[in-house]
């Protein structure tokens, strides 16, 4: 689909590349559900460069978040000497006054999402150690820190479950302390649409508004949810496996994390869904239904896990 770029964001652009390249054409990328996405061709001579464009367009996170181009541009800029490769900042707009709202600019990397990889022992042991080396950047400056996007303090008992008693359970444990790891440097929204693929081998990760410094198990706990919610408890525990394979003996996921990462969509009335990320890359065989199914059977296991049940 075209996206409609107004004139001053074009000239933004130009100006930014320089060279005398100019926009010859602006298309809508399909999955993204809090901002707006757009896959930039731009003239270079004879050739093409290609480029992306985000725009912080979703009013509601702007008005927690306000920084959020600085922010995103912030960490990819950390994670320039980094790896695994992620995409350069060209330049950004960070209030807006260019763009009409925040805006970031960047290279565009090679490959796609594969929501059904041909062998999964493979996609899985690739993102597990680009998740793994994401954090072993350095956390240090970094100016953004850790939170759960429910506060704990705000946690209630959904309506809409049939096991009343396990979010009870859920509660109580995250209402006590929090077990001592490391401090690191996280993607915060680790999972596998945020996660670009070029002949079944992983190019790149993208997405970086949320980085911050926090415990790599936030991650981790992201990613399984993710992974359950699409394949279910057995490929999350694979790619578990594969990440402690990496991290060695040291390396501790206490099922706190696993309560967490569910907190995280306990925010608001309404039960999970499937993710429309997800559809808008081909995954249709999922249901409503299923995502409850599988969310509490993530709970279930993790409060058999501290010996709740």
């Amino acid at each position: 689909m075209d996206a409609q770029l107004i004139p001053a964001v074009i000239a933004w652009i130009e100006r930014a590349e320089g060279h005398g390249r100019r926009v010859r054409s602006a298309e809508l990328l399909p999955g993204a559900t809090s901002s707006t996405l757009v896959l930039l061709r731009l003239s270079d001579g004879d050739a093409t460069v290609r480029r992306v464009l985000r725009l912080f367009t979703l009013a509601e996170w702007l008005a927690e978040e306000p920084d959020l181009a600085l922010h995103e541009a912030t960490a990819l800029q950390r994670m320039a000497a980094g790896d695994p490769a992620t995409p350069e900042v060209i330049a950004y707009d960070p209030d807006g006054a260019h763009c009409g709202v925040p805006a970031i600019l960047m290279t565009c990397l090679p490959g796609h999402i594969e929501l059904a990889p041909a062998d999964m022992d493979a996609w899985l042991r690739d993102l597990a150690a680009a998740c793994f080396r994401i954090h072993q950047v350095s956390p240090e400056g970094f100016a953004w820190e850790y939170y759960p996007y429910t506060p704990l303090d705000e946690l209630s008992v959904p309506i809409w479950t049939s096991h009343p008693g396990w979010y009870e359970h859920l509660i109580g444990v995250l209402s006590g302390p929090r077990p001592d790891v490391p401090v690191r440097f996280i993607h915060r929204d680790y999972h596998p649409n945020n996660v670009l693929w070029v002949d079944g081998r992983l190019s790149g990760v993208v997405d970086w508004p949320n980085a911050c410094r926090g415990p790599a198990q936030v991650d981790i706990g992201h990613c399984r949810g993710n992974l359950i919610g699409l394949y279910g408890l057995d490929v999350a525990d694979r790619f578990l496996d594969r990440y402690g394979d990496l991290a060695g003996v040291a390396f501790t996921y206490d099922p706190y994390w696993e309560l967490l990462s569910i907190s995280d969509g306990l925010c608001g009335p309404n039960s999970p869904t499937v993710y429309p990320g997800w559809t808008a890359h081909g995954v249709t065989h999922l249901t409503d239904a299923l995502m409850v199914e599988r969310l509490e059977g993530r709970l279930e296991r993790a409060l058999a896990d501290l010996g709740l049940l």
